[in-house]
């Protein structure tokens, strides 16, 4: 069941560890995910083909506010989880409150990091960690033309017209 994906830090601490010692690869990424677009699936499909078990810390109301203002997010923390538990590709999702999710990682401690080619690689959160523990990033190349950001603003325009 997608509601059996979402978890609590700790729990999927436990998990990873114990997936970890069966030899598995564990991939971790973060976002909003506020509207679930084409890119966020390509993403979330190319991440999943690098790793055994796709976890996803997924930004809290109050985060997601905190980094992309009042007007967001568009849909609410549960919503959003409950959208990327239905996915294949995803293995586990939790949320997080702060404004990066270093805390989350360093809890975890993925094989993989993924972002999205957005990101510079030394600019990605976390991933000092990530290869100080024997770890990679992965930086997954970007979609153009798919951005909650954009789509949002398409949507007032047309709204306006």
């Amino acid at each position: 069941m997608a509601a059996d994906k979402i978890k609590t830090c700790e729990e999927l601490a436990d998990i990873i560890e114990k997936e970890k010692a069966a030899g598995k690869t564990a991939g971790f990424t973060n976002g909003c995910f506020d509207i679930l677009h084409l890119g966020h699936i390509k993403y979330l499909n190319d991440a999943k083909k690098e790793c055994d078990i796709l976890v996803i810390g997924v930004n809290s109301d109050g985060s997601v506010r905190r980094l992309k203002g009042d007007e967001r997010p568009i849909n609410p923390q549960q919503a959003r989880l409950e959208v990327l538990a239905a996915l294949e590709s995803v293995d586990y999702i939790t949320i997080f409150d702060e404004d990066t999710p270093l805390e989350l990682i360093k809890s975890l401690t993925p094989d993989v990091l993924f972002k999205g080619g957005d990101w510079r690689e030394e600019d990605i959160v976390g991933g000092d960690h990530v290869k100080a523990s024997g770890g990679k990033v992965r930086v997954i190349p970007y979609l153009g033309g798919y951005s909650t950001t954009e789509l949002i603003q398409r949507i007032k325009k047309m709204r306006s017209q």
